[in-house]
């Protein structure tokens, strides 16, 4: 097991540390490190977990791979992407993404099939989701009929994700960008839902994000 990496620091490119990943900025292009540090309820934690992020990383690239739809990613291999001289390559081969830079749609989209996690708490307060309205009487973790798209706010490091209604997703972004933006979620959870269950596993919920590049709409950051 290599040790883990906590920062990066690659000479002569501005840096953007987010909760877990080191991103670089190259014009048109961006340089993505998935580093071993731990983030969960909008903390990052003190003690990393080796190889955590060459994990998420080869879990989103998988996916990309298996993905019909665009989306943003361009390299996996290290040495393929013009890095400064004498960066040691071998602590981010894995972990490192280079992907096209896109304007960012504002809007977290979450695709469950199951009621379970903040659905099952706002179904329990509400009787519906995300201002779907739901029959009675549905248990924790029950399958939905149908995948329902529950659309949230993407907040700022450090604070909570607000789930809204698709009415205020349209506001927000515009009503043909929200049924864009929904029925591409809705296509790539089926995929992914699919394959899952041909290995044996439950994709319950995921959430995707999407970003804007030459009135195109990429699927970003990480999938699944």
């Amino acid at each position: 097991m290599s040790a883990p990496v906590v920062e990066t620091h690659l000479p002569g490119l501005s840096c953007t540390r987010g909760k877990v990943r080191d991103v670089y900025d190259l014009g048109d292009r961006l340089l993505l490190i998935s580093t071993d540090r731990i983030s969960a309820f909008d903390w990052v934690l003190p003690t990393p977990i080796p190889d955590k992020g060459r994990v998420l990383t080869q879990v989103s690239n998988f996916w990309f791979s298996k993905l019909d739809g665009p989306h943003h990613l361009l390299e996996t291999d290290v040495t393929k992407m013009d890095l400064p001289a004498g960066v040691d390559l071998e602590p981010l081969q894995g972990r490192t993404v280079l992907v096209r830079k896109t304007e960012v749609v504002p809007i977290e989209c979450v695709v469950r099939a199951y009621l379970a996690g903040s659905a099952w708490a706002e179904y329990c307060q509400h009787g519906g989701v995300a201002g779907i309205s739901m029959a009675t009487g549905l248990g924790e973790s029950e399958r939905l009929p149908a995948p329902l798209f529950t659309p949230a706010t993407k907040a700022p490091q450090g604070a909570h994700d607000e789930n809204i209604t698709f009415a205020e997703m349209q506001a927000l972004v515009g009503a043909e960008l929200a049924e864009e933006l929904r029925q591409r979620s809705l296509d790539v959870y089926t995929v992914g839902a699919r394959h899952s269950l041909e290995v044996g596993i439950i994709l319950a919920d995921t959430k995707f994000e999407f970003g804007v590049v030459g009135g195109e709409l990429l699927l970003i950051d990480e999938v699944m």
